[in-house]
């Protein structure tokens, strides 16, 4: 079995939270990180968007003005509204048995995702076709790399490859403000609206909302079942830890 380091964290900002990633990809290229499964919540509520698109998707004004952070991950994709959920990141590599190749590896790593959303009561499936409409928001697409509860999307990934290791997130969604997150993107009320019956929350499949040791629970034990891994608690090393705070101020938006 695999020896897998869990980090459960505090909630930080997107700044932060994005740096901690890049130095736990960083250091697990260069052999100095064993493959590891970090868990997290944004504060304040943030939006992330990928690495390649535009801030121009974003009503930056409305963010300011309600508190929500903005921040640019390292992975790619469309704009994420991180509000209610609690997020992961997964870095491993293809020593630790991580295909090589986006969808391959995709593919893998949602085999533990459906597992740990199937113990909380969610019927988790890989999406099986694309699908999407125009607009800057992550939820409002949806691709293989997706997971859905029938027709509705549930969680979107993304990634990012460093050589041969490969930095994964995503969220657990527990619920979502459509309202807020068609501000936050400018969404008209036809994008709006198919938000709200093209998306679903862990609370809309469940009726309830578990907590966070819950669903870090169920995503270890997954990891464990699914990929094969013994887990094991841990921390960021001193240099993953140097590497964030130099890195940090990459992820900010220059507004």
């Amino acid at each position: 079995m695999t020896r897998w380091r869990i980090i459960i964290d505090g909630p930080a900002d997107g700044c932060r939270n994005m740096a901690v990633d890049r130095a736990i990809l960083a250091a697990h290229a260069e052999g100095q990180a064993p493959p590891t499964l970090r868990l997290y919540r944004f504060a304040p509520p943030t939006v992330s968007i990928g690495r390649f698109q535009n801030i121009a998707d974003v009503d930056v004004e409305y963010c300011r003005e309600h508190g929500i952070g903005i921040c640019r991950r390292p992975t790619g994709g469309r704009g994420v509204l991180h509000d209610d959920e609690l997020t992961y990141s997964i870095v491993a590599g293809v020593a630790d048995g991580l295909p090589r190749g986006v969808r391959e590896s995709y593919r893998y790593l949602s085999g533990a995702l459906a597992e740990a959303y199937r113990a909380l009561g969610v019927d988790a499936t890989l999406t099986a076709r694309d699908r999407g409409s125009r607009g800057g928001a992550c939820y409002l697409h949806a691709t293989g790399a997706d997971l859905s509860l029938g027709a509705a999307k549930l969680s979107g990934s993304a990634q990012v490859w460093d050589g041969d290791s490969c930095l994964q997130h995503g969220s657990f969604v527990i619920t979502r403000d459509v309202h807020r997150e068609a501000q936050a993107f400018m969404l008209d009320d036809a994008a709006r609206d198919a938000l709200g019956r093209s998306t679903a929350t862990i609370a809309d499949a469940t009726g309830r909302r578990p907590g966070d040791d819950e669903i870090a629970a169920a995503l270890i034990a997954a990891t464990r079942s699914v990929l094969g891994a013994q887990t094991v608690r841990g921390d960021l090393s001193n240099a993953e830890r140097a590497f964030a705070r130099s890195a940090a101020g990459e992820y900010r938006i220059g507004t």
